[in-house]
């Protein structure tokens, strides 16, 4: 049976964002396939489908390999967060389906449980969840699609400081439920933009800049290494 591309393309990145395909190696088509136990064919269109997305680049004589963001590509991918999750916000009080505000009052209530219990293991990925399904009730597939691979990366790039106050942080999850239960699309979007800019303050680079002669200043132009291991996780859902 033929394994889809995008199976394997989510195999992929999935590793890239972990850390197991470290920035700047190669990824051989040969050595991926027996990885992922399919044929070379698959792996390239994942390859190709992760190069748009940035995560892969093409390079003379070495071929393709995981990408190596600068600081300032870094630093775009949260400011493009949080420009567009508001927008997804203020179009899901538009568009959100009965259903959609059923899966999002479920996941506000659980997340609230969790976070009075102290039980914060599961709140990264209901986050997670809920800002996935936000997105969803945007109505705009291209949106979502954006939003989702927005998440990817600033997983990969960054790590996320939990909340000092998680209980807090899923009242404001629920604030935003409400603003789209009643249509209110300036209020959904005012909150989810707070809410993203406190994400954005609690996240913190995985690699460190190269520096140049000067000690501490970086050199124009210098690509970005790794210092540690991603730890695969969601997407910031606080």
């Amino acid at each position: 049976m033929r394994i889809p591309a995008h199976s394997v393309c989510t195999a992929v990145r999935d590793d890239i964002v972990a850390g197991v395909h470290e920035r700047g190696s190669r990824l051989t088509e040969e050595v991926l396939a027996r990885r992922y136990g399919v044929s070379r064919v698959p792996v390239r269109e994942a390859l190709r489908t992760l190069e748009a997305e940035g995560f892969v680049v093409t390079r003379r004589h070495a071929g393709a390999c995981v990408a190596e963001p600068t600081e300032q590509e870094a630093a775009d991918v949260l400011q493009m967060r949080m420009l567009l999750e508001p927008l997804g916000a203020a179009r899901a009080a538009q568009r959100r389906s009965e259903a959609h505000l059923k899966v999002l009052r479920g996941l506000v209530r659980l997340g609230q449980e969790r976070a009075r219990k102290g039980t914060s293991e599961d709140l990264r990925s209901l986050g997670g969840w809920f800002h996935d399904t936000l997105a969803q009730a945007s109505g705009s597939p291209s949106l979502t699609s954006v939003l989702t691979q927005l998440r990817h990366k600033i997983a990969w790039m960054y790590a996320v400081e939990a909340p000092l106050n998680p209980v807090e942080s899923w009242t404001e999850h629920g604030a935003v439920v409400d603003a789209v239960a009643r249509g209110d699309g300036e209020r959904a979007r005012v909150l989810t933009a707070l809410h993203a800019e406190r994400a954005a303050e609690a996240s913190r680079l995985r690699f460190a800049v190269t520096t140049g002669p000067v000690a501490g200043e970086p050199v124009a132009g210098q690509r970005v290494r790794t210092s540690q291991h991603a730890v695969n996780t969601p997407g910031p859902g606080i």
